[in-house]
């Protein structure tokens, strides 16, 4: 999995126009999930994403994670982290995994997830907009074949 954690002031998504779910304080994370990915790619990117000390502490210091503050996290899956351009300008796709399997892996995550930290998600496959006020700005990117 190819995850992008982003800490936010806050952060929507619409579709067609309409708000489907936001969040205040928290993590906006955009989820990619390969074709390899598994149970143990879900355990391990749930237990970082939750416990990972990225939030200020009363003397400035990144030292709280999403949890610790009580925030929020609004999860959106998004293929496009496994693009491939090495060869020409239009990047391939070949290394995300097949919908069917992205799909499920996405729900399980965002359900391990939710028995952590409060978590909103966008509708897999939708065309989506995204909005975010980013916070820092921090932005960190987790691959959970890099452990």
């Amino acid at each position: 999995m190819k995850i992008v954690i982003q800490r936010v002031k806050q952060a929507q998504v619409s579709i067609e126009n309409q708000v489907h779910n936001k969040i205040s304080s928290g993590l906006l994370l955009l989820v990619g999930v390969g074709p390899d990915d598994g149970p143990d790619d879900l355990d391990y990117a749930v237990r970082k994403i939750v416990h990972m000390r990225i939030f200020s502490d009363a003397e400035g210091k990144m030292n709280l994670s999403v949890k610790d503050i009580e925030g929020e996290i609004l999860s959106i899956s998004q293929f496009t982290l496994h693009a491939d351009t090495k060869k020409g300008n239009r990047p391939a796709f070949v290394k995300a995994a097949p919908p069917e399997l992205a799909s499920r892996l996405y729900d399980e995550f965002n359900q391990l997830l939710a028995q952590e930290v409060p978590t909103k998600t966008g509708v897999f496959g939708a065309d989506m907009q995204v909005e975010l006020i980013n916070d820092g700005p921090v932005t960190i990117i987790l691959d959970t074949k890099n452990r």
